[in-house]
């Protein structure tokens, strides 16, 4: 094991092509800010132009580029190879899927280093020998950020023995100056809903559900940070529901925290979803949310508590916890005192890495 004389010390190489990926990003930026600080020697490959390239520049973290078309893209392989044997790494961790299909390549036996895979997303895996090769041959652990996930990736004949369930993290502190009633002393009730503008996340149902309420004399503002490839349908449909005036696209907002202090409820109706960074991030500011009952997020979301639980796909359910909480202010409030409490406790990024770090040192054998 690597480490200046010191053998608590580990050399772990990040494998993340990805170009811009939200949530997960973050992830990746927190976890090797954590390691740095702690003296672990880190290199990171990921795409030149990514944003996670350029804010890993202000860390001691050493930086090479690697992109990927795709799953099948295997040009970088040979380098990888190389610079695999030709460096003493103690770890190698894959933190996207793209990432985890070039372990198929890797080098293996017993001079080579542990392989760790980061499952994020709540996509179901087929049982085979594939899945069997990529996550019971060819690593030595999967980090699931969500026990649904876990649940999904054992069906699947993944060995529940290499997996550890360890949730994402938010820097909670950048949410410290909310107000939980600045915005409605201000004027309507606002409805915030951050996600990329992409069928899986479910604006759709949100827009649907709003038309329903202004039906029923329940007149709100929604406010939608992010962009994607739905922008233009989403605009045309709340044109098409009555809802040109009260719907607001704002595009891709870096400032999460300005954006989350300027709602009153948070909404997430998503399809599909890993953990559900965007809902931590609203319970941090303090939002009561209401989110689908899908993937993680009834970890992270608790009913009747933190939020309020609905089923996917389902745009009357979604009005009617909207409408309660808007007839109930002080319940939203309560809810969201109780969402950053239980984000401050479970899903913070120096608790992620943590049990990352020590998740390595298992592996390894070797003590923490």
């Amino acid at each position: 094991m690597s480490g200046s004389g010191d053998s608590r010390l580990l050399r772990i190489l990040h494998v993340d092509p990805e170009k811009n990926w939200g949530g997960g990003e973050a992830q990746v930026f927190g976890l090797l800010k954590y390691l740095a600080e702690k003296g672990h020697r880190n290199d990171l490959l990921t795409h030149p132009t990514g944003s996670l390239f350029s804010k890993c520049q202000k860390l001691d973290v050493g930086l090479r580029p690697l992109s990927m078309l795709n799953d099948l893209d295997l040009r970088a392989v040979p380098a990888l190879r190389r610079l695999i044997r030709g460096q003493d790494y103690d770890i190698v961790h894959f933190h996207t899927k793209r990432a985890h299909a070039l372990s198929l390549w890797l080098p293996h036996g017993a001079h080579r280093p542990k392989y760790v895979v980061t499952r994020r997303m709540d996509y179901p895996e087929r049982r085979g020998w594939y899945t069997n090769c990529l996550y019971n041959r060819r690593v030595d652990g999967v980090v699931a950020i969500s026990q649904a996930i876990a649940d999904l990736l054992m069906i699947a004949g993944v060995d529940a023995h290499k997996m550890r369930t360890i949730f994402s993290g938010i820097d909670a502190g950048r949410f410290a100056r909310f107000s939980p009633e600045r915005s409605r002393q201000e004027g309507a009730t606002v409805i915030g809903c951050l996600a990329g503008l992409e069928g899986r996340k479910g604006h759709q149902f949100l827009l649907e559900a709003g038309a329903r309420l202004k039906n029923n004399g329940i007149n709100l503002q929604y406010r939608i940070a992010g962009d994607g490839p739905l922008r233009s349908q989403l605009e045309q449909q709340a044109a098409d529901l009555g809802l040109r005036d009260e719907v607001s696209f704002l595009g891709f907002v870096s400032d999460t925290a300005e954006f989350l202090a300027n709602v009153d409820l948070f909404a997430m109706p998503s399809l599909y979803e890993g953990l559900g960074v965007a809902a931590l991030e609203a319970m941090a500011a303090g939002k009561a949310v209401i989110a689908t009952r899908v993937g993680g997020l009834s970890e992270s979301v608790i009913d009747g508590v933190t939020g309020i639980l609905i089923p996917p796909r389902d745009p009357k359910a979604l009005a009617e916890a909207i409408a309660k909480l808007v007839r109930t202010p002080d319940l939203a409030v309560a809810m969201g005192k109780q969402g950053r409490e239980r984000v401050l406790q479970y899903f913070t990024l120096e608790r992620m890495a943590t049990q990352n770090e020590s998740f390595y040192y298992e592996i390894l054998g070797a003590p923490a």
